[in-house]
């Protein structure tokens, strides 16, 4: 059986202010993204997207669809 998890990685929200807009960290995301994979999660899916900040700022954020297998039952 598999389980699955929803993880939403984004930069600041104080980057896009200071800075009008917020690229994605490619250093910060691998961190992020081996973390999980430690933990046994897979990535499954991802979707790029631009999210408002404020009125006029936007960040660059990445949507991942987890999956790890459900430890088995006893």
């Amino acid at each position: 059986m598999k389980e699955y998890k929803i993880f939403l990685y984004a930069e600041s929200a104080i980057s896009s202010i200071l800075f009008n807009s917020a690229k994605v960290n490619p250093r910060r995301l691998t961190e992020a993204l081996n973390k999980e994979a430690r933990e046994g999660w897979v990535v499954k899916a991802m979707e790029r997207e631009n999210r408002r900040t404020a009125l006029f700022f936007s960040r660059e954020a990445f949507l991942f669809v987890l999956e790890r297998e459900l430890p088995a039952e006893k």
